[in-house]
């Protein structure tokens, strides 16, 4: 008997059997496809099969949204990427690309496929803006336009925005990027200018959205926290089809003119699929 179990373990030692190596690419891909971009990259390094599946058309069509020619097209890549497998167009579409003159970015979530947007506060009409006594366009390495419009002091106060773009159908949410104060670097520390900021605790601030199909949502709250930068949610809309662009406005404003404000940095507005309502900068107060 004992004989017996010892021929058996010594078969079982020799006996080859199958791997993640075995596995036909196909059937990887059919697995492949039901998991989200990261994931996919994750496990292409487990063999052959799943590196090949992971780079398979067919599983990154599926990531891809709906439009996404109509996004190539928009960012004039439509050409170039032609003859691109559907990874590099995803890979692509995954970084931040300005368009519209380098007024608007937009751009996919690495592990979603969602459509985001980002506006920037030069392409916002803003009251006043063209007079030096009340704002000012200040460069700053916080943005990713490298600029944001500084309020020193005004008494109507009024942003307002639109867009018009053919967003994938689902629910989006839309915020002002703000913050109080005004930043700058000191001996490679960050401070935080808080002398001109006044009037923002005295009445809320108003936030409106609208869109060309009837929706509308409005909120309003206090500007806080300064020497933070804030994603205030204005409102939220819906998308039931691509195929036709959706008209977004948006606006925030504060025109009671009994008292003045100032010491604001509006830095862009931010469209991206709708999650967590309240957003909030990694950056702190360094002063």
């Amino acid at each position: 008997m004992g004989a017996g179990i010892s021929v058996f373990a010594a078969e079982g030692e020799t006996a080859e059997f199958p791997g993640l190596g075995d596995i036909p690419e196909g059937c990887v891909a059919s697995v492949l496809v039901h998991l989200d971009p990261v994931e996919i990259c994750r496990l292409a390094g487990l063999s052959r099969s799943f590196r090949g599946a992971s780079s398979a058309d067919y599983v990154w069509e599926s990531k891809l949204p709906g439009n996404y020619r109509y996004l190539l097209d928009v960012l004039g890549e439509e050409d170039r990427l032609a003859k691109a497998t559907k990874k590099e167009i995803y890979a692509r579409l995954c970084r931040p690309s300005p368009f519209d003159g380098g007024a608007k970015e937009v751009w996919l979530e690495k592990r979603t496929g969602g459509v985001c947007m980002m506006i920037s506060s030069k392409a916002l009409s803003i009251t006043g803006i063209d007079d030096r006594r009340y704002w000012n366009h200040i460069p700053t390495e916080e943005s990713r336009f490298q600029t944001v419009a500084y309020l020193q002091q005004i008494w109507w106060f009024e942003v307002v925005g639109e867009i018009e773009f053919r967003f994938p159908p689902g629910t989006y949410s839309v915020y002002f990027r703000l913050q109080l104060g005004r930043a700058s670097k000191r001996l490679g520390r960050r401070i935080c200018n808080l002398e001109h900021i006044h009037g923002w605790d005295l009445k809320p601030v108003k936030f409106q959205i609208s869109t060309s199909d009837g929706q509308h949502a409005f909120s309003q709250c206090y500007l806080d926290e300064p020497g933070t930068w804030i994603h205030y949610h204005v409102g939220d809309f819906m998308v039931a089809a691509s195929n036709e662009p959706t008209r977004v406005k948006f606006s925030m404003i504060q025109i009671d003119c009994t008292h003045t404000k100032g010491g604001l940095c509006v830095d862009s507005v931010l469209i991206r699929p709708s999650r967590s309502r309240k957003v909030r900068s990694s950056v702190p107060n360094g002063g």
